[in-house]
């Protein structure tokens, strides 16, 4: 596959550089990186008239020569996706690095599988840079349709199915805030003056796509995530910024459905409060429509076409959705009151109906998308109302009180004991039916989060330790119970996500599902950094958070707060830390001393500008800890969203005119 000058220069890159070889599971980094710049070619090979029959007799030497666990890495290797020509790679540094391949196996993976569960990502995810792979994978994506006359960034029709197969299979299900058999139906047409499809809206869902892609095509800069989809997000910039000047213009319900594509994408990239900006922006636009916090509605008499209720229907309700789930994750008052239209169908999806996981090569799964939609819309109201009971600004005495949160407990534990048979974990659902699970598990903590012991466990201040007092709420110690069997309980779900469908293209949310466990887990007294939920969870958000601007610095104070609490605790153990712990929470303490997570520290002036850094340390590392879930949340208010309570004069009404019509 490369040219070689000797017997060794086949193996892993990682093994010259570090005397240290892949996993196993997968390639490294360094071999990916490899790979990316001499392969794969054309043919799958390396040009070689036999490449395909030696590579077929190495799988066969390998699987024939070690038992069944032995030849297990290497077929999850191939069920995972794997090119022939990462095979290839895999293949050399085990047969060329070792006396046996059955000692290699038994060695080499028995490690892979005990550091299975800390392992940590420390920087961008690959891209792979050939153009071609995307025109192969536009091959099987589920969804065709033309780049004309929607964007004019690209007029590649190959890239662009790419790109809305993505987003259809991994961003849509959660929200689902869009028809997508109307929008796919009217894109494809590519009629401009289309009520359901618009260069807005178009280049503002590639824009978010982009996020879920690996390939060259998908950043402005190769390989710097921060410029993932940067070109489809200025030329929707244009559009929005047209609509906004064009006072008393009439406004499609696509540019709505674009604007709240603008405030996911603003919300990955923290963007100077425009998250907050697009969507309160979205709540006046349905606000003017009618659709939310008005009077009941009924569309049947509005004499609109089928395909507009559907759209209206799907646009309202999602939108209940992403407002509660933003305010609620930041203890905030949501907006939507109510949605002044009926839901759609429960049963809209059928038992035959699928879920594929585009591009991976797994086993499609029951969508039952109307039933998951229908299920978070039940449990919206009750987040709602939990947005009203935690907002700091909740001026009712009544509220935010023991029999309040009981009262809301029990609602959220009725709606969790009716979810379908079909949503158990057993049955391996789909990622937006474990996304929904996170969901549940995370109002659980929020719930209770204000109620750890009446205080996060060290001082933000001084460094030290909070000294014990004897609680004055019988509650606090269950609430604490509660929180951390739900943060155990998204590990399971994490796990179950990340074997089934890794977590490279995992949904946003469960960045901050994952946080909120993960700061659950602090919240003890009496930390333990081994737990192995809690390693698992940190490989997961590691995935994650490295996909993102605002995830990098969610990861660099998530890191900085594990570190400042095992200070602060004096934390101990017998058992040998294991190396990427090491690296990961006790080396490199000092400011002075780079270590390769620094650059996750890129931007974080912005919480410095905005009080968030603890001042009385010195400047030093601890600079960029959270004290606690409370200080976290408000940290990733201020990266992903914005401050709600600065946005005065900033969102100045945009004159927009609504006609569904």
């Amino acid at each position: 596959m490369f040219e070689t000058g000797d017997a060794d220069s086949n193996a892993c890159i990682t093994y010259h550089q570090y005397g240290q070889r892949c996993t196993g599971s997968a390639p490294c980094r360094n071999c990916r990186q490899r790979l990316a710049e001499h392969g794969p070619q054309a043919d799958g090979g390396s040009g070689e008239p036999d490449y395909h029959e030696k590579l077929l007799s190495d799988i066969f030497r390998i699987i024939q020569s070690t038992d069944e666990r032995g030849s297990q890495p290497l077929l999850d290797l191939i069920r995972n996706g794997a090119t022939y020509p990462e095979v290839r790679c895999w293949l050399d540094q085990i047969i060329t690095g070792a006396p046996t391949p059955s000692q290699a196996f038994c060695a080499e993976f028995r490690g892979a599988r005990l550091r299975a569960g800390y392992e940590v990502e420390s920087g961008a995810p690959s891209f792979r840079s050939k153009v071609m792979d995307v025109h192969y994978l536009c091959d099987s994506a589920p969804v065709k349709v033309p780049a004309k006359p929607w964007t004019s960034v690209t007029d590649d029709d190959a890239l662009v199915s790419h790109l809305i197969s993505l987003y259809f299979t991994w961003d849509y299900p959660f929200y689902a805030f869009v028809d997508p058999e109307i929008l796919i139906k009217h894109m494809s047409a590519g009629q401009l003056q289309s009520d359901f499809c618009s260069p807005f809206l178009v280049n503002a869902l590639l824009a978010n796509a982009c996020h879920y892609s690996h390939y060259s095509e998908a950043y402005t800069v190769p390989g710097d995530v921060k410029t993932k989809g940067t070109d489809f997000l200025a030329e929707a910039e244009m559009h929005l910024r047209k609509n906004r000047f064009e006072k008393g213009s009439i406004v499609r319900l696509a540019s709505l459905q674009a604007t709240l594509l603008l405030y996911e994408r603003y919300s990955m990239v923290g963007d100077d409060d425009n998250g907050y900006i697009m969507l309160n922006q979205a709540v006046e636009m349905a606000e003017a429509l009618g659709i939310i916090n008005s009077p009941e509605l009924s569309l049947n008499n509005s004499h609109m076409s089928e395909e507009m209720i559907r759209s209206v229907q799907r646009t309202a309700w999602g939108l209940f959705q992403i407002d509660t789930i933003v305010h609620t994750n930041f203890l905030r008052k949501s907006s939507v009151n109510d949605v002044s239209i009926a839901r759609i169908d429960r049963d809209l999806s059928k038992p035959w109906d699928t879920w594929a996981a585009y591009p991976l090569n797994k086993p499609s799964r029951p969508s039952w998308l109307s039933q998951a939609f229908d299920e978070a819309c039940r449990l919206s109201y009750i987040a709602r109302d939990m947005s009203r009971t935690l907002s700091p600004k909740a001026t009712n005495s009544a509220v935010n009180t023991p029999e309040q949160k009981q009262a809301l407990y029990n609602k959220l534990r009725h709606w969790e004991e009716n979810l379908p048979a079909t949503f158990s974990l057993h049955e391996k659902p789909a990622p937006h039916i474990l996304l929904l699970r996170m969901r549940y598990h995370a109002l659980l903590i929020n719930l209770y989060c204000d109620w750890f012991e009446g205080k996060p466990p060290f001082n933000a201040i001084t460094g030290q330790p909070n000294q014990e007092e004897p609680s004055t709420r019988i509650a606090d110690s269950d609430a604490l119970e509660i929180a951390l069997t739900s943060a155990r309980e998204i590990a399971v779900i994490a796990r179950l996500h990340k074997e089934e469908y890794g977590m490279e293209r995992a949904h946003q949310f469960a960045m901050y599902a994952i946080l909120l466990a993960l700061f659950a887990f602090l919240e003890q007294k009496s930390f333990n950094v081994l737990d192995h939920d809690f390693l698992s969870l940190t490989s997961g958000f590691s995935i994650i958070a490295s996909r993102s601007q605002v995830g990098m610095h969610l990861f660099h104070i998530f890191r900085h707060s594990v570190k400042f609490r095992l200070q602060c605790g004096k934390w101990e153990s017998s058992v040998a830390v294991p190396r990427e712990l090491d690296e990961l929470f006790f080396k490199n303490t000092s400011p002075d001393i780079p270590d390769k997570w620094n650059h996750y520290a890129e931007g974080l002036q912005k919480l410095a500008d905005n009080g968030e850094y603890i001042g009385s340390l010195d400047g030093g590392w601890q600079t960029h800890a959270a004290s606690g879930i409370n200080d976290m949340l408000r940290k990733y208010e201020t990266l992903s969203v914005g401050k709600v309570d600065e946005l005065h004069g900033k969102d100045e009404s945009s004159g927009f005119g609504f006609s569904p019509f």
